[in-house]
């Protein structure tokens, strides 16, 4: 779906970067470009706002060498994301994923259908167990641990016939939850395991195929698969 004009993406925030103005009436995401719990958030105003994202204005902060004004003055929990809307500061990323949906106009990511919203619950509800699975695999043998949870992304994708997306033919907050760990996750897998998520899962592959076709997420695409084998290899692998 068509976005506008690509967004000109302001330079991370540094320890020594100036505090923007707060509680001025402004609308502000803060955000990380390579967080995979931002980049939810990030999708979704920009599948939102379409065109009009000045409604919310990016405050990105490098998370490694962060202003202290942030967690002094904006959110005490020092964390990405973090929305600043109507006097007050609510992060958490299910939760914003949610709270943008609501709150702004634009088209709904959610659809009307009874069953799909109560789909849409049980996946949110796995969605933690999902990305801590494929996780603790990379410690042992992916192919075989994190198979688990890439079944289960095939399997829900089998729920409805209408279309591609985890919740049928509309791309939803569902597919929100899960796409940035999953970008992440075949990145990493296939570079290091050799792995790929793909093999032997049509529906996944399908899946991922027609999300990468959203302006909303490419737009939000920023990590690098080198500095990402990278990081992973220095967090998870004992013998990188």
């Amino acid at each position: 779906m068509a976005t506008g004009a690509v967004e000109i993406l302001r330079p991370q925030l540094e320890a020594t970067a100036e505090q923007p103005p707060i509680f001025d009436g402004t609308t502000r995401l803060y955000t990380s470009y390579t967080c995979p719990f931002a980049q939810r958030v990030w999708i979704t105003r920009n599948y939102k706002l379409q065109g009009l994202q000045d409604k919310i204005k990016l405050v990105p902060l490098n998370l490694q060498n962060r202003p202290a004004w942030y967690k002094e003055k904006v959110y005490a929990e020092n964390k990405v994301p973090a929305l600043e809307h109507n006097g007050k500061v609510i992060g958490e990323s299910l939760v914003l994923i949610e709270y943008v949906n609501n709150n702004f106009e634009g088209p709904s990511l959610l659809p009307n259908d009874a069953d799909k919203k109560k789909f849409f619950e049980e996946l949110s509800s796995y969605v933690d167990k999902f990305v801590g699975t494929v996780y603790a695999s990379f410690k042992g043998d992916p192919t075989t641990e994190a198979g688990v949870a890439f079944d289960y992304l095939e399997n829900a994708l089998k729920k409805f016939d209408d279309g591609p997306f985890l919740l049928g033919r509309q791309f939803s907050l569902a597919d929100i939850a899960y796409i940035p760990f999953v970008e992440r996750f075949q990145i990493f897998l296939s570079e290091v395991f050799k792995y790929d998520i793909t093999a032997g899962r049509p529906k996944l592959a399908a899946w991922i195929e027609e999300v990468n076709k959203i302006d909303a997420y490419k737009q939000t695409k920023k990590t690098d698969p080198k500095e990402l084998v990278e990081y992973f290899k220095q967090r998870f692998l004992v013998h990188p």
